[in-house]
């Protein structure tokens, strides 16, 4: 008898010594709690649990020993990335990932473990370097990049969402995590871009994109039961820059959306959370205040 697509999608992870959990159907939501702790690779756990019914597969990077670099799509057409990256042919996540290993001068290490995702994004997988733990981060890396590590999981190749299933691109051994991509723990707030030729970011927009990439990796390593008041939080602290006009409306609620995604957050909630709190923020900062 054959495996319904999903279960098989599982026990595939689990057979490559990646630890998997249950996600809730048609969705990135953990279909769990304590999901990291109760991940796994046993095949009769698995069958059990994937014998209930159609979850998704989300794999818990931190038992599997992974680090998943996500290289995102924006979510709008008309999105321009940020002066440190606006150059021509940047688009999307995988072309700013190629562009931080040309400025280094290193071969872009895409020849690994790769997944196509739901919206047209990829997602790399690393096997992660021993010592300290890395940081699970939203835009540290650049525009449109995030990570998963320890605490963080990705949705499973053969998982369907939005009537869009992620399918293996490339199916290689994970390569060793490069170093190019190490974070400190201490330091998961806006990593310098890599020195273009030229053009330069004025100092009150590096660092309205620095707060945003600080609210942003704060949104998505909270817990379950903090997270809203996280997201609320960020939207309305970063209200004062769309004030200002170093950041747009648009940026933030697509890269709020992004964080909440990460904690575990839907589309839906998250729009109606960031919308609250960007909507207060913006009532709130008079024109005296944001100067």
């Amino acid at each position: 008898m054959t495996a319904h697509p999903l279960l098989a999608a599982a026990l595939t992870a689990a057979e490559r010594g990646w630890h998997v959990f249950p996600l809730t159907p048609n969705t990135k939501r953990p279909a769990i709690t304590a999901w990291e702790q109760r991940a796994t690779t046993d095949p009769v756990r698995i069958r059990r649990c994937w014998g209930a019914g159609p979850f998704n597969v989300g794999v818990a990077c931190g038992p599997s020993a992974l680090v998943v670099v996500d290289l995102d799509a924006p979510k709008s057409p008309t999105a321009r990335p940020p002066a440190e990256w606006d150059e021509p042919g940047i688009t999307d996540g995988t072309d700013v990932f190629a562009e931080l290993f040309r400025r280094a001068g290193q071969p872009v290490p895409d020849q690994t473990f790769r997944v196509r995702t739901c919206r047209g994004g990829r997602h790399l997988y690393f096997a992660a370097p021993g010592g300290p733990v890395q940081p699970n981060t939203v835009g540290t890396l650049g525009w449109l990049i995030d990570s998963r590590s320890a605490g963080g999981y990705v949705v499973a190749a053969g998982s369907v969402v939005d009537s869009a299933t992620y399918r293996v691109e490339l199916d290689l051994p994970p390569l060793p995590l490069p170093a190019l991509l190490l974070i400190s723990k201490e330091s998961t707030t806006a990593r310098p871009a890599p020195a273009r030729t030229s053009g330069r970011i004025s100092d009150p927009v590096a660092w309205a994109n620095a707060a945003l990439d600080r609210e942003c990796n704060k949104v998505a390593t909270t817990g379950e039961g903090g997270r809203n008041r996280a997201l609320v939080g960020a939207a309305r602290s970063l209200a004062r820059m769309v004030a200002t006009r170093h950041l747009t409306r648009t940026e933030v609620e697509n890269r709020l959306t992004a964080a909440a995604n990460a904690a575990g957050i839907g589309d839906a909630e998250a729009a109606r959370t960031i919308r609250s709190g960007l909507d207060w923020g913006l009532a709130n900062t008079t024109a005296g205040r944001a100067a």
